[in-house]
């Protein structure tokens, strides 16, 4: 069993999502960024060009730590935006083709099912 539940693997494997990685630098600065993902099990997958050699790669590095968000709208009218939050533990994997690896500690999502609304839970 996996500690997204089934509209959250719904979402986050549907494909075309762009998510955006969030990191502190050294100096306590937050950073954000879009970037490509997949999901590997229970755990998130961030690779891209030149990644070993890219801010977000030494923040991981350096903290260990990423919070990391896909969401869109549905509808403007009436509002219904959905997405999913993941905060949790990261690796910078070093090797052939660098990536980063968010181990879910905490999954928030809002509007993946119908009639609901937040879904907040600690997983780890």
């Amino acid at each position: 069993m996996s500690i997204f539940t089934e509209e959250g693997i719904s979402y986050l494997d549907g494909g075309g999502l762009l998510g955006r990685l969030a990191t502190v630098g050294r100096d306590g600065t937050p950073h954000i960024t879009p970037v490509g993902f997949s999901r590997s099990g229970d755990t998130i997958h961030i690779g891209g060009y030149d990644m070993a050699k890219s801010k977000k790669f030494r923040d991981i590095a350096d903290s260990g730590r990423a919070a990391f968000v896909v969401d869109d709208v549905l509808s403007k009218s009436p509002w219904r935006p959905h997405g999913i939050e993941v905060r949790g533990r990261a690796e910078a994997v070093d090797g052939e083709r660098p990536f980063i690896r968010i181990h879910p500690e905490r999954i928030v999502s809002w509007g993946l099912s119908k009639g609901k609304g937040r879904d907040a839970r600690s997983v780890g």
